[in-house]
């Protein structure tokens, strides 16, 4: 198992994640499916190096289906979308 540093994120339209990016590295882009396939097996970790400190990737349930998310602060908001495109 590795842990894996994400800095950037692909989103489409709508503002989903569709894969994590960390630029230079061999594995980087990650598909969304290849990534919750990933954490869900214990295969790879994902998480964030903020500059205030690491947070983890995990997988949530939507009502359209599985996807990756993070929990940096109260909000709701998903804080992966804050991070630079890949």
């Amino acid at each position: 198992m590795s842990d894996r540093a994400v800095r950037n994120t692909g989103k489409d339209r709508d503002g989903d994640i569709t894969k994590l990016c960390d630029p230079g590295q061999a594995w980087s882009p990650r598909s969304k499916t290849d990534a919750i396939r990933d954490i869900e097996s214990g295969i790879h970790t994902y998480h964030v190096p903020w500059k205030s400190g690491r947070t983890e990737i995990h997988v949530a349930n939507g009502r359209s289906g599985k996807y990756l998310r993070t929990d940096r602060d109260s909000t709701s908001k998903n804080n992966l979308g804050d991070l630079p495109d890949c």
